[in-house]
């Protein structure tokens, strides 16, 4: 993809500031960061968003994911992290090669603020257990 921002940066045309990298997998902090350590990683291959990765390729990027938590976790000691990916513009995705952010929480003013309203009950427990059999029921039958 000659304009995608993050295919760039994999072959080295877009500097970028690299913490890992192997045969598929690419992972480089945010050069807007949230908090000290946010860590971006991708695939290699373009895929716009996750419904476009192989099941290879989401095992090769998840394969890592430990190991990327764990370093963040060890060098810069944060208390919490979130691990967020926006698919589609109606989710927040503004770099249409799929992308994991990692987002060390230091403390609950550092910028990131994530709220669900969660004060009305919309679906009910039968309709929760009928949408969890129809969701059920595709992934058997693929």
């Amino acid at each position: 993809m000659t304009n995608c921002i993050f295919c760039k940066i994999i072959d080295g045309s877009i500097p970028s500031a690299k913490i890992y990298e192997d045969e598929y997998v690419y992972a480089f902090m945010d050069i807007m960061p949230l908090t000290k350590g946010h860590t971006l990683i991708i695939p290699k291959s373009h895929k716009e968003n996750v419904y476009d990765l192989s099941e290879e390729e989401a095992s090769n990027l998840f394969k890592v994911v430990p190991k990327i938590a764990t370093v963040l976790k060890d060098t810069f000691g944060p208390v919490g992290m979130n691990l967020l990916n926006n698919n589609g513009a109606p989710a927040g995705q503004s770099v249409f090669h799929f992308h994991l952010h990692f987002i060390p929480r230091y403390d609950q003013t550092d910028g990131l603020k994530l709220t669900w309203n969660t004060k009305e009950k919309t679906y009910s427990s039968e309709m929760i257990q009928e949408l969890a059999k129809e969701l059920s029921d595709k992934l058997m039958s693929n």
